[in-house]
């Protein structure tokens, strides 16, 4: 099982290019996003956060359910569902701003947390607001530390630039959990707020603190993943774009699903990722991501989506 721990919330989005006054609500949230994704491709899920009990968030809740994913471990909360604010540019990128004072997902805290996880859970996956606000941040990140060398790290820092108040501060938390994380996925855009040093230098950096996988995600560019052993890429996956909502969150899921199934979500096995192994599973993260971009919000791809190609997990 791979435990998704962070927001759920609504995405307001255009519901047509041709009227910009027009909205329409999508289920979102990165971690949201990435659980109903590796439901969608199989994966044994389970969801950890609070979620409202508003009309948004019994929505959130029966659509985990709907595709798969355990929902044992959500808090249910009164404050309201959390709002994103979403505007597509010509070619279909997206950008955020979000209503998140006094909303649910940010109150997770320390005493909401299982005293154990389930044996089963042999993964953690993390990142995007769940980095920022608080108390959830800061309860995240004691997560991360007790379950140190028990289970995978997975974190996407998913930066939203628009809710960080202390920037310096994000940057030395991102930094300072390194050292507690097993694979980091980042999309390029991300990598350069974060530090403009170059993403090979960066990943080498992060290798050295104790991760054992660095992928980064560059659109139409492709992927690339730094490992022990060196680095390898991928191209993107052609086909149509209606926008990218969702896109990296897909990209988690399809690596974290490829890792699952080759039975590689292990220390040990991650330690002894080879090149060519490597490649068949960012093909697979990039044609779910690719899926993902022809549909308008996050609709990730259900496994029989894919088809029967020899990169397929």
């Amino acid at each position: 099982m791979i435990l998704v721990c962070g927001e759920a919330l609504v995405d307001l989005a255009p519901a047509d290019a041709s009227d910009a006054d027009a909205y329409r609500a999508y289920l979102g949230g990165g971690p949201f996003n990435t659980a109903v994704a590796l439901g969608r491709l199989q994966v044994p899920t389970a969801f950890l956060g609070r979620l409202s009990t508003d009309a948004f968030g019994r929505r959130l809740r029966r659509h985990l359910e709907a595709n798969g994913v355990d929902t044992r471990m959500i808090v249910d909360a009164p404050e309201p569902t959390t709002l994103a604010l979403v505007a597509l540019s010509d070619e279909g990128d997206a950008s955020y701003s979000f209503y998140v004072e006094g909303t649910a997902d940010r109150g997770l805290a320390p005493e909401h947390l299982p005293p154990t996880l389930p044996d089963e859970a042999r993964a953690i996956h993390l990142g995007s607001l769940a980095l920022v606000l608080e108390p959830g941040a800061s309860t995240l990140e004691t997560l991360v530390h007790r379950e140190r060398g028990r289970r995978v790290v997975s974190l996407d820092p998913n930066v939203r630039p628009a809710v960080i108040g202390d920037e310096d501060g994000y940057r030395d938390r991102v930094e300072r959990l390194m050292p507690f994380v097993d694979v980091v996925r980042v999309s390029r855009d991300d990598l350069r707020w974060l530090d403009p040093a170059e993403p090979a230098t960066i990943a080498a950096r992060w290798l050295a603190a104790g991760v054992a996988l660095v992928v980064v995600t560059a659109g139409a560019q492709g992927a690339v993943a730094y490992h022990g052993q060196g680095e390898v890429s991928a191209p993107s996956a052609p086909g149509p774009v209606v926008d990218t909502i969702g896109a990296g969150d897909a990209f988690n899921a399809g690596i974290l699903a490829w890792l699952h199934d080759s039975d590689r979500l292990r220390h040990d096995r991650l330690a002894a990722l080879r090149g060519g192994d490597l490649a068949q599973g960012l093909r697979f993260a990039v044609r779910v991501a690719a899926v993902t971009c022809t549909r308008a919000g996050a609709d990730p791809p259900h496994r029989a989506d894919l088809g029967h190609g020899d990169d397929l997990a």
